[in-house]
């Protein structure tokens, strides 16, 4: 029997080339005990594809690319376009900017979807599925390689029924195959390639293939023509294999409470969370390897939470250090756009310095919060500055004027000298003949009559030969280029040249804004204009927390536009559903595809977030009546009443063989993380304590994965920790936009709590809350001023009306109670 299994090792340091999985479901067996783990995006300038997830739970390597002659980028066009194309296929009438990258090949595509379902049966043919996402670099080397080959194109599309999927559109079907690919070859990326029965159960999958043959390796034309006689000559044993795989995986995927068991201990969990964290700490740049490394916000924003629990104890010190050091590193470093604002998706070295250029909005979202938090907690506004830059570039870059926001940007664009090809980074890197000729004036009173450009470059190391390393650059795309990256404080800088440090941040500052009007006439790296339900979500939360934090009015109405947004676009109200996505039309406009794909799990869970910080930011309870409103649609469709938690996707679609709950938390939180919390809080703004008794379900559920690796869950870790703490209640009772109660809010949104929920009591007592929490009826201001309540377990402080008092008692807790 031919067994079509092909993986290439190659030393850790190797640069020689791609290595890509092609696994028939036949060749080997599937442990249970596998889980599919990585959340795998597109590698380029790294000798293996890295993952957000923890340290402790990488997967072997599936697939390290990126040959020096695979340099050419796809163009695919966003929309219609007056250009005429040899070919087009039924994916031109898609709205996902993925697809529509695709619907010029000579490939018959079809969308995921009825239709190709259909024809897959009728014709008693196998389904390729080709899997990717618009800004992934390799999706779009083998669209060129592969899909617009003449040849390959024909052998596709007369022997399969060729879909292609947009894995930020669908993830229900991209986790269940991935979470194939990885179990029988050990690991897995995009593009991701999938060969599947008319039944729609995988026997083969692979990643990325070359078109042709190469060195000893099949290309992808050899790969098709192989499964071709399998299927023809073998087709009993590879469905009879890829049904007996699935059905292992079912059963090694099953997450599940036992009857009688209960969530494990909080502050065991939580302390080998730390534990584990701590143990894969690099101290030196912060974050939690060597390289490459990942902004993981759930990390931080758990270690910022275990400090508040934890502040009298060296492992308190030790959290809060590491989760500091980290932020503050990343803001120095190359991953942060110093021009043009916002993070990059990971660095591919320790010390933050060479980045892979593209930009997340996810990344955006979590980040802008992760700052406003250490913000909170240390007190310094370096922090806050930087959440606002991050708010600034979504503001600008990533925002539709409807209020969504879009997906990403590309890492790769075409150099401003010119040229067909598109290059990894031209958009953001630098020469230092650039910066001299753009920042030419002597800067009076400085030590040797430096210019504006010695400055400049002096402080982000900018070096006349380029400043990114020969191994940081495995196709010379960055050859003689600089990344920027600040190498001194203001202060150093000041005393290199002589001059205050007022001075050298008010130098600092011109110089940027110069060099943003150069980046702005650049060609521009392809915007995925599509706008995703969660990640919408994500980025409401960072608008409404940083805008609280900060009492930023304009940041706060941002939020409230976003949240119109979904409401507008995003919620089908008839059905009461959630939608997954909209895009922009041809003429600005929002679109939205038919039939629409309905919203998942991360979707309600990360809208529902937002909201509720939406509530506490504007106190308005409108907010507050949707997050219920969808908390319980979100029951409705995806909770498990036999195992608890919560599905990713609803249980009833047949063409989604797999039914998976999460379980880590990585590029993005898990939706069952974000949902323990989210029932928490909404159990004690509603009083529905059947919410409480989900949230400690979803918990018990996970015990076993919170026990062992709770690295891999510290979102849902927190939630854990707000169960065991129980969340405090704060209530304000006064007049909504009076001055004394303004100070009494601000008191509190200054600080970090991770474990509250904030009401305001207006006196209104038909209010929303007044009828679902009656309690609140009877407090009332003291001598007509603004009055806070701080109540835990059922018992309240007595009444406060300074601020400052407040904050004693919120850090402290120190006050008389009343029953």
């Amino acid at each position: 029997m031919l067994r079509l299994a092909w993986r290439r090792s190659a030393s850790k340091h190797s640069r020689a080339g791609p290595t890509c999985v092609l696994t028939a479901a036949y060749s080997g067996a599937y442990s249970p005990q596998q889980k599919s783990q990585g959340d795998l995006r597109c590698f380029r300038q790294i000798p293996h594809p890295p993952s957000d997830r923890s340290p402790l739970l990488h997967p072997r390597a599936a697939c390290y690319l990126s040959p020096s002659v695979f340099m050419s980028m796809a163009s695919g066009s966003e929309g219609p376009s007056s250009t005429s194309h040899k070919h087009s296929n039924r994916l031109a009438k898609e709205r996902s900017p993925y697809l529509l990258q695709h619907a010029h090949n000579p490939v018959d595509w079809y969308p995921w979807g009825k239709d190709a379902f259909d024809k897959a049966k009728n014709e008693d043919k196998p389904i390729f599925l080709s899997v990717g996402y618009s800004t992934c670099h390799w999706c779009h080397v083998m669209e060129r390689e592969s899909f617009e080959d003449e040849e390959i194109g024909k052998i596709l599309s007369e022997n399969f029924v060729c879909i292609k999927l947009d894995r930020e559109e669908r993830p229900d079907v991209d986790k269940v195959y991935m979470t194939f690919v990885q179990a029988t070859s050990g690991g897995g990326g995009w593009p991701m390639s999938v060969w599947l029965t008319p039944e729609l159960r995988p026997f083969i999958g692979g990643t990325y293939f070359p078109p042709r043959d190469r060195g000893g390796r099949p290309g992808f034309k050899t790969v098709l023509t192989r499964i071709i006689d399998q299927w023809q000559n073998n087709r009993p044993a590879l469905e009879s294999s890829g049904e007996r795989i699935i059905e292992a995986l079912k059963k090694g995927t099953t997450i599940t409470a036992n009857a009688g068991q209960s969530p494990p201990l909080a502050p065991d969990v939580a302390n080998r969370c730390f534990q584990q964290l701590a143990h894969s700490y690099e101290e030196e740049y912060g974050g939690f390897r060597d390289a490459p490394k990942f902004p993981s916000p759930v990390n931080l924003m758990f270690l910022m939470s275990y400090w508040t629990v934890n502040r009298s104890t060296s492992e308190g010190v030790e959290a809060l250090q590491m989760a500091l050091h980290t932020l503050r590193m990343m803001a120095l470093g190359g991953i942060h756009d110093h021009i043009a604002q916002g993070f990059h998706r990971y660095s591919t070295d320790s010390s933050w310095h060479v980045p892979h250029f593209e930009k997340m909005l996810y990344d955006q979202a979590q980040l802008a919060v992760a700052y406003i938090t250490a913000s909170q907690v240390s007190g310094e506004q370096f922090f806050a500055e930087v959440a606002k830059d991050v708010l600034l570039y979504v503001s600008r870059d990533l925002s539709d004027k409807s209020g969504g926001f879009y997906s990403a940007e590309d890492a790769d664009s075409v150099p401003a000298s010119g040229g067909p090809e598109k290059r990894e980074g031209a958009f953001c890197v630098w020469t230092a003949s650039e910066v001299r000729e753009l920042l030419p004036d002597v800067v009076e009173g400085t030590a040797g009559n430096a210019t504006l450009a010695d400055i400049f470059m002096h402080h982000y190391g900018v070096k006349e030969q380029g400043n990114v390393a020969p191994e940081q650059d495995p196709h010379g795309e960055l050859q003689g280029q600089n990344v920027l990256i600040v190498r001194y404080s203001v202060e150093l800088t000041a005393a290199r040249f002589g001059i205050t440090v007022e001075k050298v941040n008010e130098l600092l500052a011109s110089a940027r804004a110069k060099m943003a009007v150069v980046r702005k006439s650049r060609p521009r790296p392809h915007l995925d204009t599509k706008m995703l339900a969660s990640w919408n979500g994500l980025m409401l939360s960072a608008y409404a927390r940083v805008g609280a934090v900060l009492g930023d009015k304009d940041l706060v109405e941002r939020a409230v536009k976003a949240g119109g947004f979904l409401k507008e676009h995003l919620w089908d109200a008839k059905q009461q559903t959630i939608l997954r996505s909209c895009y922009r039309g041809d003429q600005m406009e929002v679109q939205q595809i038919s039939p629409s794909i309905s919203g998942f799990l991360d979707d309600y869970a990360f809208i529902i977030c937002g909201l509720l910080d939406l509530y506490e930011a504007t106190l308005q309870t409108e907010w507050l009546q949707w997050a219920e409103e969808l908390q319980l649609r979100q029951d409705v469709l995806f909770w498990d009443d036999q195992g608890g938690g919560y599905f990713c996707s609803d249980p009833t679609d047949s063409t989604v063989l797999l039914q998976l709950k999460e379980d880590q938390d990585g590029a993005e939180p898990s939706a069952n993380s974000v949902s323990a919390f989210n029932l928490l809080r909404l159990s004690h703004y509603t009083g529905r304590q059947e919410w409480l008794q989900k949230s400690q379900q979803l918990l018990t559920a996970f015990s076993d994965r919170l026990t062992t690796v709770p690295i891999a869950l510290p979102e849902m870790v927190r939630a854990l920790m707000a169960q065991h703490y129980t969340l405090k209640q704060i209530v304000i009772c006064g007049q909504r936009d009076a001055p004394d109660t303004t100070s009494l809010l601000a008191a509190v949104k200054s600080l970090f709590l991770p474990y509250k929920v904030l009401m305001l009591a207006d006196g209104d007592t038909e209010s929303f809350l007044c009828q679902r929490l009656p309690v609140l009826s009877s407090m009332s201001q003291l001598r007509g001023v603004a009055t806070a309540y701080v109540c835990q377990d059922f018992t309240c402080s007595l009444p406060v009306t300074d601020p400052q008092e407040l904050r004693r008692l919120l850090l402290d807790g120190t006050t008389d109670t009343i029953e």
